[in-house]
């Protein structure tokens, strides 16, 4: 049976620490997270700088993202058995309910109101790029991407905790 305060607890805690995870590398060098900017960003910072991988089936892209899902699927078991998880549906609900959010969130709140307006995180360069840094459709795009994507680590995690608790 799932224990929903613990499961609310659990949401509050990856948004925040999704927020660190974020943004102290983003503050510490804003090129470290260049794949996620708008292309129209990128190439502006690419005039001035030298150019990197960027492109999403780049090796440093795919390397940084598959780091994270399989953190994710780790963290996900975790969290889905500590919330009362003991199959199949109730873990994947219980860790694509929480990719849910952090996706939504780091898209709402993250992208749309921070990012768009902390010139902080702005790539050097492109400080001027108002509108750009303020595209909503891009950032929406991404998200129902992420959406797609979220159901990788949170079946694997389904997976691992059916087995588990079997």
């Amino acid at each position: 049976m799932m224990n929903w305060t613990t499961y609310f607890i659990e949401c509050v805690a990856s948004v925040i620490l999704f927020t660190l995870a974020i943004l102290i590398p983003l503050c510490k060098n804003p090129e470290w997270w260049i794949h996620d900017y708008p292309k129209d960003i990128q190439e502006e910072y690419f005039k001035t700088h030298p150019r990197i991988p960027s492109a999403f089936f780049s090796k440093t892209v795919l390397l940084k993202k598959s780091f994270a899902l399989l953190l994710a699927v780790a963290i996900f078991v975790g969290l889905a058995l500590l919330a009362g998880a003991r199959d199949f549906l109730s873990a994947f609900l219980a860790s694509y309910g929480l990719w849910l959010v952090v996706d939504w969130y780091d898209c709402l709140v993250l992208d749309w109101v921070l990012f768009a307006n902390l010139k902080r995180v702005r790539l050097p360069g492109t400080e001027h790029m108002d509108d750009a840094y303020h595209q909503k459709r891009y950032h929406l795009v991404q998200t129902c991407i992420g959406m797609a994507l979220g159901l990788i680590p949170c079946l694997l995690c389904a997976a691992i905790v059916a087995l588990i608790a079997a």
